[in-house]
């Protein structure tokens, strides 16, 4: 009879029928099986063994035919997230056919048939069976060390099937000879070859106990150490064989000695092999040794590449790769051009700031190709736990050295650059404080022998190029930002988004989807449409995916070549404008634009207000700062009714505030400035104009007060259309940092006292 079954691969352990075996397992595959298998074949699963236990996902075709069909007996998740499950072997089957399940691609099935048993000779079965007893009690009368547990388990057995099956999974075999006693149908012809594995093993313990005994007469008690080491040579040169451990330590040999590692990491592999070699195989602390082994001759000590010293073709690499960002380019310049000089001058320490899609991430990339460095990338963002930086012990079960480690490991030299993405969204909670740990790696004067916890010998990180990434300053640990060389990257205003499409993103899907850049073509107006009307970022990323869905869907629908892109094709493929500059529409008195400053870049944040006669109301998720900037305007302007020449009826009645875009929080007294004005337009019925916006904290006696993320807001407001700006005189400074295409296009007016505000707009 043919019927379904889920399989699940075992990779080094074999289950028998009618025996139990306990698994840990940690990947979504096999846990999707077994939850398969409960819920729709009553905990049933086919068990195989793939015949090449190295292949990490082996094709259908190397599956063995046979298996053992198990029940699930339990299963439990473990605090770890890995599922401890319970199988139970019930019998061996044919298995008929491998294929993917329907419902889930992720999980295996098997038809699988029941298997005849043959028919044995009654005489030859009993014989076989009273041979492999004797030959059992015999073999564990001789090893003292083997417990005598399954003779009374098999004293009642008579089944030759059964009674194999619970010898094989006692005997300590190989794993591929027990595969092969899985897969032997035959009773009898398992019960051969177990008899013949017992006489072995019976051979072997008498050749131990002559070796003792010469052994013993030859060499004193102190030599323990030598007595074992000769026992196993002796015991293999009988057999003919050597161990896979004896060539595994000769491998390690081989590599110490060919490498070179300094004396301290030489002699802790040394001492770690030794330790290695006298413990046994099947020892959990056998895997632990040789893993830490591994990290040690892994790491690249002294392997170090060779910098670029061309600073032309470091700089031609880095433009073609990148618009603008002069900030950060000049400076990886400056440090090429003084390592040339001082070949000891430390690295630095550099902080990409700035809104999401502005390149950070891919410029961190893009200096270590072009001073030809590895490149490693650890992101930390939502890091609360300091031991995923620095390492667990290695006495804990399944630790691992820290990210940090790991990321030296990948990029097999000790002078790379490592990006570590997102510092400004670590968590300090009860596991950690992520940014202390960071403090220790990025010490410049005393990383070189940084310690991490699963390695325990000191690493030299001095020589990597360490950037750093954030969205924004202010959440940047304070103790951490102290270390770092800042280097803010604007937002990008149009004329820098039309530039990067023009020379970076569409060359890019040009050569992506095989189109001649002659034959379809978009003009700069229609570019300029798509950048002012479907995008709103002030980065590329999402510009890069409007284009690519544009492009996309003309290569697949279009086949009338030469074509230029307009207005219609855009609206066909992309649909109705995502974005429309709500401050150009439906302006009247109570309207006012005020500058924010988000982690998203600058922004032109409408401000409404209106009489409601009723409670006076505040809106727009604003927090507690600004709302206090509402109460500070609000008594401001009670205080100077007779200055600005209002009526005190109407100054009582009640008002309603609105900031638009409500579904985002904002806070800051940065709006006082256009909260005035926005009051002072309601009670003068005068419209403020449209392609006005401000920026400034009001105090009770009309002072403006200095406001921060100015660059970033004035390139919002550039963005947004604005043509007048008003700002704190006490931010003039600031406006070195400006981009001067942004200065040249706004008219900027500086305001210390909102009278010379009023005294524009008003009078």
């Amino acid at each position: 009879m043919k019927y379904n079954l889920p399989a699940i691969l075992l990779k080094g352990l074999i289950i028998l029928p009618d025996q139990e075996i306990k698994l840990e397992i940690n990947n979504k595959y096999s846990r999707k099986t077994i939850e398969m298998s409960k819920s729709e074949y009553d905990g049933m699963v086919l068990v195989v063994c793939p015949k090449n236990q190295k292949e990490e996902e082996p094709d259908v075709s190397d599956l063995p035919k046979v298996g053992v069909t198990a029940i699930v007996v339990s299963s439990v998740r473990l605090p770890n997230g890995n599922d401890r499950v319970v199988l139970k072997g019930i019998k061996r089957v044919a298995a008929v056919k491998y294929f993917n399940s329907r419902k889930t691609r992720d999980v295996l099935l098997s038809k699988v048939e029941d298997i005849d048993l043959p028919k044995l000779n009654q005489k030859e079965r009993e014989a076989s069976k009273r041979k492999l007893v004797a030959l059992l009690k015999k073999y564990i009368k001789s090893n003292p060390t083997i417990s005598n547990s399954i003779l009374a388990q098999i004293q009642h057995v008579s089944n030759l099937d059964i009674l194999t099956d619970m010898i094989s999974s006692f005997m300590p075999l190989t794993f591929s000879k027990k595969l092969d006693l899985m897969q032997e149908i035959n009773a009898n012809k398992r019960a051969k070859t177990l008899i013949e594995d017992i006489m072995l093993e019976l051979e072997i313990i008498n050749l131990e106990n002559k070796i003792d005994e010469d052994l013993q007469r030859e060499l004193d008690s102190n030599q323990k150490e030598f007595i074992l080491k000769e026992k196993i040579k002796l015991i293999k040169e009988e057999l003919g064989e050597k161990s896979g451990k004896d060539v595994d330590i000769e491998n390690i040999f081989e590599q110490l000695q060919k490498n070179n590692y300094p004396e301290n990491v030489y002699n802790k592999i040394v001492k770690e092999t030794r330790k290695y070699e006298m413990v046994s195989e099947i020892s959990p602390e056998s895997s632990m040794i040789r893993n830490y082994i591994d990290l040690l001759l892994d790491l690249p000590w002294t392997n170090e590449s060779v910098d670029e010293k061309n600073i032309t073709k470091v700089e031609k690499k880095l433009n073609s790769t990148h618009y603008g960002l002069d900030d950060i380019k000049k400076r990886i310049i400056e440090f090429l051009y003084l390592k040339n000089i001082n070949n000891d001058i430390k690295t630095p320490i550099l902080c990409l700031v700035g809104p999401p899609g502005v390149g950070k991430s891919t410029l961190a990339k893009s200096i270590a190709d072009s001073i030809n460095r590895e490149f490693v990338k650890i992101s930390v963002g939502g890091l609360n736990d300091s031991g995923e930086l620095l390492g667990h012990r290695k006495t804990y079960v399944g630790s691992q050295p820290g990210k940090i480690i790991n990321a030296y490991r990948k990029c097999k030299t000790i002078n790379p650059v490592i990006l570590i993405d997102e510092v400004d969204k670590m968590v300090k909670d009860y596991k950690g404080d992520p940014a202390s740990t960071l403090l220790d790696i990025l010490d410049i004067n005393q990383n070189n022998k940084f310690v991490d916890n699963y390695l325990e010998e000191p690493f030299d990180l001095s020589k990597t190029f360490f950037i750093l990434t954030a969205n924004y300053i202010y959440n940047i640990p304070a103790e951490l930002r102290d270390r770092l060389e800042i280097i803010e990257l604007n937002s990008y205003t149009l004329f820098d988004k039309e530039n990067i499409a023009k020379k970076h993103i569409l060359p890019k899907i040009y050569d992506l989807y095989k189109i001649d850049n002659k034959k379809l073509t978009i003009k700069d107006k229609e570019l300029k449409l798509i950048i002012d009307t479907y995008t709103k970022e002030p980065g590329v990323r999402d510009l890069e995916r409007i284009l690519d869905t544009l492009f996309r869907k003309i290569v697949i629908n279009e086949h009338k070549y030469p074509l230029n892109i307009t207005t219609d094709i855009i609206s066909k493929y992309l649909g109705k404008p995502k974005y429309e500059h709500l401050l150009f529409s439906n302006w009247k008195v109570g309207c006012v634009n005020c500058l924010a400053y988000t982690n998203c870049g600058g922004e032109v944040l409408p401000v409404e207000i209106c009489y409601n006669d009723s409670t006076p109301s505040i809106t727009g998720m604003l927090g507690d700062a600004m709302k206090e900037s509402i109460y500070v305007i609000n008594s401001y302007v009670a205080s100077n009714l007779k200055t600005f020449n209002l009526n005190e009826e109407d100054y009582k009645r009640s008002m309603h505030i609105h900031f638009l875009d409500g579904s985002s929080p904002k806070d800051g007294p940065s709006a006082g400035l256009s909260s005035v004005t926005v009051m002072l337009s309601l009670l003068k019925n005068v419209i403020v104009p449209r392609n006005i916006a401000m920026t400034g904290e009001m105090t009770l006696s009309g002072n403006i007060l200095k406001v921060g993320g100015l660059k970033e807001k004035l390139i919002g407001a550039y963005n947004g259309k604005i043509k007048t700006v008003y700002i704190p005189k006490a931010n003039e400074s600031d406006l070195d940092e400006v981009p001067k295409i942004i200065k040249d296009k706004l008219d900027i007016r500086l305001v210390s006292d909102y009278i010379q505000v009023y005294n524009d707009l008003f009078k």
